[in-house]
């Protein structure tokens, strides 16, 4: 029963609160695509079998197989009649994502690539961040550049601004493997209440241009994310710019 249990953690470490409010099937797959895409290269490709999936994240094994079969028509999962499920080898994020207001769904949609800390350290609240950080003088700044595990191309480069108590508590080891957003919650301990997301077309910027190798204002895709503990209070800001060529978002709407 322990191999079991350690074999399943192994793949999907985190535990996943469920949001009643949001299709079971979805937010298991969120989960499933962060650790799929956030596996290590020497990990293993076979997932765990359905029903040790099923009881790991306390769902039914129903949903289980609806959240896979979303898996599977993405092409980062194959499934194979009594050999089992496994990632496929070369899978790569391609299709646009489905924001349904899932905190799995953003650490999946940050997920899978191979990350540089350019640097770090503490700033004076920059100006146009004031009003999400008005009690602290500082923020700690993290800056990152993310690139295609296979190509090594620069997909997308953060700037994230951190509360220095919480900070304080961030190993930058965790962030060149993992995004901000699973750190704060899985490793720091943040209980997150909320993030609001506002994704807009911008052009590069010399910096942009120069470090995601794309002509300099050519058009990128510029997202904002401001995280919410459960006081309310701002624990961080990430400021992301993609590169237009790859990245698209969907939006769904779900009737209730």
């Amino acid at each position: 029963m322990q191999q079991y249990g350690d074999a399943v953690s192994a793949f999907a470490p985190d535990s996943l609160v469920l949001n009643r409010k949001l299709p079971l099937w979805y937010q298991v797959s969120q989960s499933l695509r962060a650790s799929i895409l956030g596996r290590s290269p020497d990990a293993p490709l076979r997932l765990p079998t359905e029903e040790q999936l099923a009881a790991h994240y306390g769902v039914s094994v129903l949903t289980m197989r609806q959240a896979l079969k979303e898996l599977e028509e993405e092409g980062l999962i194959s499934r194979h009649r009594r050999r089992g499920t496994f990632i496929e080898p070369g899978a790569r994020r391609s299709a646009p994502r489905r924001l349904l207001g899932s905190i799995d769904a953003i650490v999946a949609q940050q997920s899978g690539e191979r990350t540089t800390i350019l640097g770090s350290g503490a700033v004076k609240v920059p100006g146009e961040l004031a009003e999400h950080f008005p009690d602290v003088a500082e923020v700690v700044t993290y800056k990152r550049l993310r690139r295609d595990v296979e190509t090594g191309e620069p997909t997308n480069w953060a700037e994230n601004a951190v509360r220095p108590d919480v900070a304080d508590r961030i190993d930058l080891a965790d962030l060149e493997r993992w995004p901000m957003t699973k750190v704060l919650r899985d490793t720091v301990g943040v209980r997150i209440s909320r993030i609001t997301d506002t994704v807009e077309a911008r052009l590069a910027d010399p910096a942009t241009a120069e470090l995601l190798e794309v002509p300099l204002l050519s058009p990128i895709l510029h997202y904002t994310g401001v995280t919410y503990d459960e006081d309310g209070r701002v624990v961080d800001v990430a400021r992301i710019r993609y590169r237009g060529d790859r990245f698209s978002f969907t939006v769904t709407v779900e009737a209730d």
